[in-house]
């Protein structure tokens, strides 16, 4: 007979509830990122559950302040905060536009750390929705200050994941892509002994059933033109290359300690399952709902509790047909990079993460081809481990300042590579 309260997991633990503020109602909640897709979900969330939820502060990028200043206004926030410091006087112009004569106007915070400074603020909860390995400093603030933490910037975790491993304390992360949602989900119906096996589903991006050779020439719009979820251009560029679920099987390894012998990828086009467990009995339990993130959302902040109609739920007086195929590690050789990074540990997968970051960007301008992200972040790093830059080991004894140095490497070496590439296509074209 298994003992149910045993711990899956020592990070993100279905069965422990880390509850900074038990008696708190609503319960207060710090976005992080708050005009991107996860918080502007999530302040829908927010908005339709002002009983259970209230938002203290919010922190974007700078990009939108109009939009920023309107969620200030309806969520009545105390502080917002912008990356960019140029971004300051929009966004005083944007919050004078929304609120009347006489009002005050929420605090303003700007720079790189502003968005630190808020996730150590009082609060129940911090939602980080910051998009790129930018989110690990206030995924690490979070955790000291002892703050539930709702993830979504899964390369904080990738790329700092012994530095948050030592900091969290057990139920402290409570996992929001739907994949770890899911998996955190189906978790609570056995222990961590019961687990033979973590299946992460991916829908197989927009390029699905294409052979390499078939990838050589797609255009970035052809990428951005995910079949079931509405994303950023860089998430959405990283699903069509499946770069997106390598770091969720790293994320996976992290979050439940499990080896990477035993996360497998299996491909689901239609995305309603969104990972499955498959325990030591020979049970698989899968979590399914429509493809909507405000659900795995609503897991993140509301923990244990779930938020009555948060998604929609299916329709099971419709037929409907649920597919589910082997992953093309050829075509997509990704995942097995990201394999490799992870059990390499150390600064390896900050380099895979920063490396992919600059190839991403390289595509979407248009100076490196759709093959050529992989081929180059592949390059990047059998040229850190070539160097012996801290790429093996547990990684027990990483710094913030080992994962900063390797990033500004793996970027200057992905970028040296792109050029040449660049130079490259342009002498054969010519």
């Amino acid at each position: 007979m298994t003992d149910s309260s045993v711990s899956p997991s020592p990070l993100a633990d279905p069965h422990l509830v880390f509850d900074p503020a038990p008696a708190e109602a609503p319960r207060d909640i710090v976005v992080l990122g708050s005009t991107g897709s996860i918080g502007t979900q999530a302040i829908d969330l927010v908005l339709r559950n002002p009983d259970r939820f209230r938002v203290t502060a919010l922190s974007a990028a700078g990009g939108r302040v109009e939009l920023l200043a309107e969620q200030a206004r309806r969520l009545g926030v105390r502080t917002v905060a912008v990356a960019r410091e140029d971004a300051v006087p929009a966004l005083r112009e944007a919050l004078a536009a929304q609120y009347g004569a006489g009002e005050k106007l929420p605090e303003i915070l700007a720079g790189p750390d502003a968005a630190t400074e808020l996730a150590r603020s009082a609060c129940h909860t911090v939602l980080n929705g910051i998009t790129g390995s930018i989110g690990l400093a206030p995924t690490l603030a979070a955790l000291e200050a002892g703050r539930t933490l709702a993830l979504a910037n899964k390369e904080s975790l990738i790329v700092g994941g012994p530095l948050v491993k030592a900091v969290a304390k057990p139920g402290q992360i409570i996992p929001v892509d739907s994949e770890h949602a899911a998996l955190f989900q189906a978790l609570a119906s056995g222990t961590r002994a019961d687990v033979r096996k973590l299946v992460v589903t991916a829908s197989g991006g927009p390029f699905r059933g294409r052979t390499r050779a078939d990838l050589a020439n797609v255009t970035v719009e052809d990428a951005l033109a995910h079949p079931t979820w509405a994303m950023g251009p860089v998430i959405t560029i990283n699903s069509a290359t499946l770069v997106n679920k390598g770091l969720e099987v790293i994320e996976a390894h992290l979050l439940y300690d499990i080896p990477f012998d035993r996360i497998e990828v299996v491909v689901h086009p239609q995305s309603y399952v969104h990972s499955m467990v498959e325990f030591t009995d020979g049970s698989t339990l899968a979590q399914a709902t429509p493809p909507d993130m405000r659900g795995p959302i609503a897991i993140g902040i509301g923990w244990p509790e779930r938020v009555p109609d948060a998604a929609p739920a299916f329709d099971w007086s419709k037929a409907s047909s649920w597919e589910f195929f082997p992953l093309d590690n050829d075509a997509f050789p990704s995942v097995g990079l990201a394999r490799h990074v992870g059990e390499l540990a150390g600064t390896a997968p900050a380099v895979f993460n920063a490396a992919n970051e600059e190839c991403v960007d390289a595509f979407l301008k248009g100076a490196l081809p759709f093959n050529g992200i992989m081929d180059t972040v592949t390059k990047v790093v059998e040229d850190c481990i070539a160097e012996k830059r801290g790429t093996s080991g547990t990684g027990t004894s990483l710094t913030v300042t080992d994962v900063l140095e390797a990033e500004t490497w793996a970027r200057a070496r992905a970028r040296e590579l792109t050029k040449t590439m660049d130079r490259t296509a342009a002498e054969a074209r010519a």
